[in-house]
């Protein structure tokens, strides 16, 4: 047997690893049974012209018991600390050693199991690595129990009790129950980098695919012809976050999955520890406005939710009001870009039950907020950087719903506040006259 000796970029520090690997004999024939190979891995903090594919032990973590050392299947199943180019030559980042290590300290007291004398249990660090590989690349449970070497049923296992686990370590943390203080927050935020004042988030939803649950008939069935369960979500001006509603069923009408959804119902009852009506910055001759949410056109107008004026030719005030709350809205469709491309398992249809997809989903969600805790990891807060790319299919646009004329008045003094003096800013007319606010 041979000691193999890989060195990955300049040296921060050392670390060995030692996992089963097959001998290596001198005339390059595989030994029958496992022997014991030391790795000593050299890591870096800053991103290197290249990286060493080592499969499961890539990041300097110990290789699932029994696996060889390429990983088999796909790839590495830790997400180290990596950069790799989205083809705009811009870095998407992924889990530094730091974030992987706090999270399993965190995670570790709900996902050690108790040993036994049949066998060891599997340890909470490979737990949390299968995991992240399934959401992080979204292969089948049999791909990933062959490159970890464990059963399919273990694996699904996993995946459902780690998702379960992530949800409730996390989101006291980084998904709370918001508070006025926080809606006061957001709503500064909104003012200050999307010039949006008074604005609580910016909500979207979208249909996640799954496959079609065995006697469902036609209750996730939605109206692009696929299967999905719906996420409804809540952000705020940092791409996090805020509220997430998942689990109705994709065959609802989607103004009926917003109407019916607990987000729908604690802001239709007030519940939701929403500031009371302020005068907007510089207008107070426009009196108290409320505080509001903006939304596109598959939302309802609400005195609480702001969606675009229908139509194409528009006068140039609504056109504006209309650039404006679009520039504000986008935000929501960039979060599930961000979604969708850091956790690929949603770029597939999801091979597992809707209650595993559930805690999946809430996985994913809390998993973003955790790995962009200030709002100032992320690549996509430029004016001109309009979308991430994103798979998740969006709502049908809403029709024939009549808003209430309180609602309207609501619109009808934000698109004057646009207009005026206090409210303006440079550049909206620009983007009207050359047709960007019409889109």
């Amino acid at each position: 047997m041979k000691r193999v000796i890989v060195n990955v970029t300049p040296t921060v520090y050392p670390r060995f690893i030692e996992f089963l690997h097959f001998g290596i004999q001198s005339t390059g024939q595989k030994s029958h049974g496992p022997s014991r190979c030391f790795v000593l891995i050299k890591q870096s903090d800053s991103p290197g012209p290249r990286r060493a594919r080592l499969g499961a032990g890539e990041t300097g973590y110990p290789a699932p018991r029994g696996s060889p050392p390429n990983g088999g299947g796909e790839g590495p199943s830790t997400p180290g600390h990596t950069e790799t180019s989205d083809g705009n030559g811009k870095g998407r980042r992924g889990m530094s050693v730091s974030e992987f290590e706090n999270l399993l300290q965190q995670l570790a007291p709900s996902l050690t199991k108790e040993q036994t004398h049949y066998r060891k249990p599997i340890d909470p660090e490979q737990r949390l690595a299968v995991c992240l590989r399934f959401l992080s690349t979204g292969v089948s449970h049999r791909t990933i129990a062959s490159s970890f070497r464990l059963g399919v049923s273990t694996v699904a296992s996993i995946v459902s009790e780690t998702c379960d686990a992530l949800w409730h370590c996390l989101r006291d943390e980084h998904l709370p129950v918001p508070t006025e203080e926080m809606w006061r927050s957001t709503a500064r935020r909104f003012h200050e980098r999307w010039n949006f004042p008074n604005c609580l988030g910016a909500m979207d939803g979208k249909h996640i695919y799954i496959q079609a649950p065995a006697n469902s008939g036609s209750l996730y069935f939605n109206y692009k012809g696929t299967f999905s369960v719906v996420l409804l979500a809540l952000v705020d001006a940092d791409y996090r976050f805020l509220v997430v509603d998942v689990g109705s069923y994709g065959s609802n009408s989607d103004g009926g999955i917003f109407a019916n959804s607990v987000l729908g119902k604690a802001l239709r009852d007030g519940t939701l520890n929403v500031p009371p009506p302020s005068e907007l910055p510089g207008a107070p001759e426009l009196g108290k406005v409320n505080h509001i949410i903006v939304a596109d056109e598959a939302f309802p107008l609400k005195p609480y939710l702001l969606r675009p004026y229908p139509g194409r030719r528009l006068p140039t005030e609504k056109r504006i009001f209309n650039y404006r709350l679009s520039r504000a809205r986008r935000i929501s469709e960039n979060v599930f870009g961000i979604l969708s491309q850091r956790f690929r398992v949603f770029q597939r249809t999801l091979q597992v039950q809707p209650s595993v997809v559930d805690k999946v989903v809430k996985a994913a969600c809390v998993l973003c907020n955790y790995l962009r805790p200030n709002g100032n990891d992320q690549n996509h807060a430029t004016e001109d950087d309009h979308d991430c790319e994103q798979t998740l299919q969006g709502f049908e646009h809403c029709r024939g719903q009549r808003a209430s004329e309180e609602a309207q008045n609501v619109r009808e003094l934000y698109k004057e506040y646009f207009n005026s003096p206090a409210g303006e800013v440079t550049w909206q007319y620009d983007h009207v006259n050359h047709g960007l606010g019409n889109r």
